[in-house]
C-alpha cells in the first residue's frame, strides 16, 4: 500500500511541482495551500507523513506543528523553509518538527528525508520498539478547547453541560475556532475556510456570525471565549 503525504505549501508552483514528483515516486499526496486546511485534512485523514512550508498565510507550518503535537499526534513532520539561521531551525524542531529541508531544495533530498522519517514509524521499527512504548493514539471523536466540546460527526456542541443550538455556518465557524484555539485566524483565512471566498475588508458577514456565536456562547459571570484582534481577526481562548 502506498504511503500518504500531506503537503502544505502556499506557493502554487512549488506545491504543484512537489505534488507531481511525490506522486511519481509512488506516494498518495494530499496537497493544500495553507495551515488551516492542513489541520483540517490531518484531522479527517491522518497521513503517514506531513510536509509543511514554514511561511504560510493565516496559520504557518510552525503553528500546525504545535497544534498537532498538543493533540498527541506524533505523525512525522518535515518542514520546508527558506529560513537558514540556526535559531529558525531550532524554532522548528522545538515546535515538534522531525526534520527540515532548506529552500531551494533538491527533490531527491526531500525523498531521502521522507524515507528516513517513514522508516522510524514503519511496522518493522514499531515491532522492535520497547514494550513500554505507548502506541500512537487514534483520533478522538470529540474536540475540545476553552470549555467548548464538539462532536463534528453528530454536529453537536456544548459549553460545559449546556448544549448549543447552532446553524450550519455557526457550527463550522465554531469548529474552526476550536480546532485552532489560541491561534489568531485572520479574516481572509476564515472567509476562505467557511465560505470558500474572501468577501474583502468591507464585508460585515464574518462579524455578524461572530456576533451570533457570542450570543449563544456567552454566559453571565463567565469569561468571553471569542476575542477580536483588531485589524487581524478572531481567536478562541478562555482568559
Amino acid at each position: 500500500m502506498s504511503q500518504t503525504v500531506l503537503l502544505a505549501e502556499d506557493d502554487r508552483a512549488i506545491r504543484n511541482a512537489l505534488e507531481r514528483a511525490l506522486t511519481l515516486e509512488g506516494y498518495q499526496v494530499m496537497a493544500v495551500a495553507d495551515g488551516v486546511e492542513a489541520l483540517a485534512q490531518a484531522h479527517r485523514n491522518r497521513p503517514d507523513v506531513l510536509v509543511l512550508d514554514v511561511m504560510m498565510p493565516g496559520i504557518d507550518g510552525l503553528q500546525v506543528c504545535r497544534v498537532l503535537r498538543a493533540e498527541g499526534d506524533r505523525t512525522p513532520i518535515l518542514m520546508l523553509t527558506a529560513l537558514v539561521e540556526t535559531a529558525d531551525r531550532i524554532a522548528g524542531l522545538d515546535a515538534g518538527a522531525d526534520d527540515y529541508v532548506v529552500k531551494p531544495f533538491d527533490v531527491e533530498e526531500v525523498f531521502a528525508r521522507l524515507r528516513a522519517l517513514l522508516r522510524r514509524t514503519s511496522p518493522v521499527a514499531a515491532a522492535s520498539a520497547p514494550a513500554a512504548e505507548v502506541p500512537k493514539p487514534l483520533p478522538e471523536r470529540f474536540i475540545e478547547a476553552a470549555g467548548i466540546r464538539m462532536d463534528p460527526q453528530a454536529r453537536r456542541a456544548w459549553r460545559g453541560a449546556r448544549e448549543l443550538e447552532l446553524t450550519r455556518t455557526e457550527f463550522e465557524l465554531l469548529e474552526l475556532l476550536v480546532r485552532n484555539a489560541g491561534i489568531v485566524l485572520d479574516h481572509s483565512t476564515i472567509y476562505d475556510r467557511i465560505w470558500g471566498y474572501d468577501f474583502g475588508p468591507g464585508s460585515k458577514n464574518l462579524a455578524v456570525y461572530v456576533g451570533y456565536l457570542r450570543r449563544k456562547l456567552d454566559e453571565p459571570d463567565a469569561p468571553q471565549l471569542i476575542h477580536t484582534v483588531r485589524g487581524v481577526g478572531y481567536v478562541l481562548r478562555e482568559d
